[in-house]
């Protein structure tokens, strides 16, 4: 038990408490989330629609900054997993159940109750997809992609621990391998088990909604926890397999699942229309991001409200979710440059969720405009399923949907295990099975009581709540990272500076 740090104990304690009062109060429970929640949407959104634009505005300057050059771990050092795992691994571990559970549901939503334009109409539609990419795009992936860089950066060039304390050193000195370091990943910790169980919440909550569409089984708390119980045995056998083993086929397993699914569903559809609307919503992301960056409604209550729901929420999910998605990113992209983990971090992920949006979304928009089925009728874990209906072979849809959704519940629970153990035994990154178990526990068990006590709308004001004092945290390793490359840029300057051209004409004479 030496290898285990207070950081564990601290942490699994607020944990414990938590669990303990949404089993005992779940009313209460629900009701001071909701009112943490509403305080910190009302006030703080300003602050996390600045902040998450200046990470996206970060991440684009290192990708021309000549420090992208820079690679994470030493110069002769080589990749550990080839490009296509290690895309697999994370894009499962930063996406995953989310966009099987939104990916037709969101579009409909906006499309049916768009902030600005005049709903159910071809306006509503594009600004829909609009800010679908927009919640799913350049922000979602460049704030995994700042914790993530600073944690591989510090640990594989530096020779720093794997935690999120050590990554600010650079601002704070020997305070960080003191108290004032252990408050800092207890945070982190902290975060990432509550992100994780919300993840765990909506898998758990879809599954159940394609079971209920397809059969008689209730959509119930009940089953809910039964999936939970399943499915959290499932990935503490694979995470007792280690890094190499588990998580990497079963990565490699979601992304044959979900190009089976894309492809199955963009044939089956409105090929031509998702084609088109693709390339149209590109373009209006591209032109609008600014505006949709910044727009905070002051004077609107109605979109202020639509805001807090949809954006400021999102926000939240993703930096709620950070520390878990970086440091795994961070695990798993040793070898690699600034650059080319920016590239692949940042924008290769992106385009994937654009294309999975506007195929899923363009199909359910479809299917509502058709009349023969109300989706918004559905509740929104079973709207996928209730679109597949429309569309031949429904059955297989639905099956493959499900497999899905189980196989990326199964890979963000065994990841977080791994993540959640490391941050705690000195960031090991051989971290006991014990350890993994322990987490493994914790996070089913805030699932199940966040369901229990609040469903879909307690993991959401949980989310927020877990969010913001890690967003600080956040700020701060911006600036150290900062420093820190700028410090290297200066001793490697004449490496990084192209270097000059010989005149020819004066070597001539």
């Amino acid at each position: 038990m030496k290898k285990i740090s207070s950081v564990f104990w601290i942490t699994v304690s607020i944990v414990l408490a938590a669990v303990i009062f949404g089993m005992v109060a779940p009313s209460s429970f629900e009701e001071l989330t909701g009112n943490i929640q509403a305080m910190i949407s009302s006030g703080f959104g300003w602050y996390y629609l600045i902040l998450v634009t200046v990470v996206v505005i970060f991440c684009i300057f290192l990708i021309f900054s000549p420090v992208g050059a820079i690679k994470l771990g030493k110069p002769d050092e080589k990749p550990e997993y080839k490009k296509t795992t290690w895309f697999a691994m994370l894009f499962s571990a930063g996406m995953g159940i989310g966009l099987v559970f939104w990916g037709a549901a969101e579009p409909l939503s906006h499309f049916l109750e768009p902030p600005l334009a005049e709903g159910g109409t071809n306006a509503a539609q594009k600004e829909a997809m609009r800010y679908v990419f927009f919640h799913w795009g350049l922000h979602a992936w460049g704030i995994y992609a700042v914790v993530a860089l600073a944690l591989a950066y510090f640990k594989f060039r530096k020779d720093e621990p794997g935690l999120i304390s050590a990554t600010l050193k650079p601002i704070f000195g020997s305070k960080m391998d003191g108290a004032f370091g252990k408050v800092v990943d207890v945070l982190a910790v902290f975060a990432t088990v509550v992100g994780v169980a919300t993840t765990l919440g909506f898998g758990a909550a879809q599954i159940n909604g394609g079971l209920s569409y397809l059969t008689d089984v209730p959509n119930s708390f009940i089953v809910q926890f039964i999936i939970i119980i399943i499915v959290t045995v499932l990935f503490m056998i694979s995470a007792s397999t280690g890094l190499g083993k588990g998580i990497k086929y079963l990565s490699n397993t979601n992304m044959v699942l979900a190009v089976g699914l894309f492809a199955l569903m963009f044939f089956i559809g409105p090929t031509i229309l998702i084609l088109n609307m693709f390339t149209d919503s590109v373009g209006g992301y591209i032109q609008n991001i600014m505006r949709m960056s910044f727009r905070i409604a002051p004077l609107d209550g109605e979109h202020r409200n639509w805001i807090n729901d949809w954006t400021i929420f999102y926000w939240a999910w993703w930096i709620s979710w950070s520390p878990f998605v970086g440091i795994f990113i961070a695990r798993v992209s040793r070898g690699r440059t600034i650059r080319e983990f920016m590239i692949g971090v940042l924008l290769l992920p992106a385009v994937v969720s654009f294309l999975w949006f506007t195929t899923f979304g363009t199909s359910s928009i479809g299917v509502q405009n058709s009349g023969n089925i109300d989706l918004s009728s559905f509740p929104t874990e079973q709207v996928l399923f209730a679109m597949f209906s429309e569309y031949p072979g429904s059955i297989v849809l639905s099956i493959v949907a499900i497999l899905l959704v189980s196989t990326f519940f199964i890979t963000s629970a065994d990841s977080a295990t791994f993540v959640l153990g490391m941050q705690t035994t000195y960031g090991s990154l051989t971290p006991p099975n014990s350890v993994k178990l322990t987490w493994g526990v914790a996070q089913s068990a805030v699932a199940i009581v966040l369901l229990y006590s609040g469903g879909l709308q307690a993991l959401q004001n949980t989310l927020i709540i877990a969010a913001l004092p890690f967003s600080i945290i956040m700020c701060l390793m911006m600036l150290s990272l900062y420093r820190s490359l700028a410090k290297e840029k200066k001793e490697l300057g004449l490496y990084l500076k192209p270097k000059p051209r010989k005149n020819k004409r004066v070597e001539q004479k």
